[in-house]
């Protein structure tokens, strides 16, 4: 049970010390990139630079101890802030005091849902989030996080929105008081940032970007230009505070808080699958994973931390720094109380154009255009669903873009299940295979007096109709020497009892036309279902095979079945044959 809630104790026993050193380099790596990211993030969320180093404290800890993943870097994420930001910025809160309070509510309230949904193990929630609902989100919101920095890197003041048009249209309106010294500086961040990742990836840019950034508007005296720095930053560790619980705002802040809670745990679970696949040493746990997250933010929220999750670059960092386990964390936590309690005057003079940079750089590596033309190729209804989410991510609103794409791919999977692959077998010649005879034309056999048919999919009360009027379709090209119809039922795992009733009545509408109906290859669950709905005594005990030919062959020949044939065609469970 320990080593189930907390993993750490599975490995701490046996930490070898020669983990030690690259637990430690990793863990440093984590830290030094955690300040100028934590910071910059921390201004996306709307809130003072302070808190993102906040966020890079407490739950990193919790996370080492409660994670099964042992290279994932946790922490403060361009997505999940740009969701608080959308989300918490609709409210239109008097102050920054009101608004970093009803942050630090919402932070709790999502590690109370995913620490709740953990429990319940509802892990399996991320499979509703498909991979083109996902691209298609993940595109939207980097253009959107990216453009908003515009106002750091061209030294203007504008109202941030979670709408495009909204947002150029208010970049535009203040490109009159566009900064030439601040666009200079930030323009070239961005550049630095560029070039040096492509000279090696391992250079940690955003912090030579940042020391470069305060070396140049204190030695000369930039911010009398214009060039708007950080600002004093609090010193010392956050204090423990109970986030102020706000009921007035709870019917807002529920359904942001359930998208945050679910993304970021999407967001991680994909990081953290990734890196596993290079690691035999461990299992991840999905619902302990869930659990660890929502601890983690729930505890962070009482020490001023907003929502983290799983981040790409960091893990990524984590992992080729040669982080063996989650002490790398810990290490990641130390430097960073080490900057809260000793180094924050440093930051003083650190310009917000070079924060805005190291965002957009980072976030517009979001944006994935091989996937989209993979799938124009190969997946014609899974990219317009991507192109229908990401524009709706842009120009409706992140949370509203996110929950119509989920809604929009459970709705394509209810069409195809309600309209599955059905496919008219023949023998193969010479041999006992039954196949599709559209795929193999020219090399099966089919009876004139037989129509076989394999239905791919449950049957249940939303594709019922469509499996019979494809049927009489298909009995109807037969004709009138038409005596038997076959369901090969290999695919069927289900079905339910609007389904069941059709079957009924399609089966003694067959016997009134001198039709016999059988039924080979159903599955343990399926004929489970036949015997407990009574459909077995419609069909008849007979016409229940395990193999197709054997249907075949009954129909032609009648030959009687052997024991082991029935006793396998019937069996069922609490059943005695």
């Amino acid at each position: 049970m320990l080593k189930r809630f907390f993993p750490f104790t599975a490995w701490i026993t046996r930490y070898d010390r020669t983990f030690f050193y690259g637990d430690m380099v990793a863990g440093i790596t984590l830290g030094i990139m955690l300040v100028p990211q934590g910071m910059a993030y921390a201004l996306i969320a709307g809130m003072p630079p302070i808190y993102g180093l906040y966020a890079a404290l407490v739950p990193q800890f919790v996370y080492a101890l409660t994670g099964t993943s042992r290279q994932l870097g946790v922490g403060p994420v361009a997505l999940d802030s740009l969701l608080v930001a959308a989300g918490i910025g609709a409210l239109q809160l008097s102050d920054i005091t009101e608004y970093i309070s009803v942050v630090l509510f919402l932070t709790s309230l999502i590690g109370g849902l995913q620490l709740l949904l953990g429990f319940l193990k509802m892990g399996f929630f991320i499979n509703f989030l498909s991979k083109p609902v996902i691209s298609g989100f993940t595109s939207a919101a980097a253009i959107l996080i990216g453009l908003g920095q515009l106002k750091y890197i061209l030294g203007i003041e504008i109202v941030q929105s979670s709408k495009i048009y909204e947002l150029v249209a208010n970049l535009l309106r203040g490109m009159e008081d566009v900064n030439p010294y601040t666009m200079a500086m930030g323009g070239a961040s961005v550049l630095f940032i560029l070039i040096f990742r492509r000279i090696h990836k391992k250079i940690p840019t955003a912090l030579l970007v940042t020391i470069l950034g305060i070396l140049l508007v204190t030695f000369f005296q930039l911010g009398d230009l214009g060039i708007q720095v950080v600002g004093e930053i609090p010193k010392g560790m956050p204090t423990f505070q109970v986030p102020e619980i706000r009921t007035d705002l709870l019917g807002q802040l529920v359904p942001l808080a359930m998208t945050v809670a679910l993304f970021g745990f999407m967001e991680s679970i994909s990081i953290a699958k990734t890196v596993e696949e290079k690691h035999s040493e461990y299992e991840l746990d999905a619902n302990q994973e869930l659990r660890a997250l929502g601890l983690s933010n729930l505890l962070g929220s009482f020490f001023q931390s907003f929502p983290i999750s799983g981040s790409f670059s960091r893990t990524a960092v984590n992992e080729e720094a040669g982080a063996k386990t989650t002490m790398s964390l810990i290490f990641s936590v130390l430097f960073i109380a080490a900057v809260l309690l000793f180094l924050t005057p440093l930051f003083h003079n650190l310009p917000n154009a070079v924060l805005g940079a190291i965002i957009m750089v980072s976030v517009f590596g979001l944006i994935n255009l091989s996937y989209p033309l993979q799938l124009f190729k190969n997946r014609k209804d899974e990219f317009f669903l991507l192109v229908i989410t990401f524009l709706m991510t842009l120009f409706i609103g992140l949370i509203a873009g996110i929950v119509l794409g989920v809604l929009l791919s459970l709705l394509l999977l209810v069409y195809r299940s309600s309209k599955p692959h059905i496919a008219i077998l023949g023998r193969i010649k010479g041999t006992n295979y039954f196949k599709n005879i559209s795929r193999f034309a020219d090399e099966v056999e089919v009876d004139k007096d037989k129509l076989i048919l394999r239905f791919d999919a449950q049957l249940y009360f939303g594709n019922k109709d469509y499996f019979k009027k494809e049927l009489f379709k298909q009995m109807d090209k037969k004709g009138a020497e038409l005596r038997y119809v076959i369901l090969n039922a290999e695919a069927i795992n289900y079905i339910d009892s609007t389904a069941a009733t059709m079957l009924e009545r399609l089966i003694l509408d067959l016997k009134e036309k001198e039709i016999d109906f059988l039924i080979t290859g159903a599955i343990g669950p399926t004929r489970d279902i036949l015997h407990s709905s009574g459909l077995i005594k419609i069909l008849g005990e007979e016409n229940l095979f395990v193999q197709t030919f054997e249907a075949v062959d009954f129909c032609t020949h009648h030959n009687k079945r052997s024991n082991i044939q029935r006793k396998v065609s019937l069996q069922a469970k609490k059943r005695t044959l």
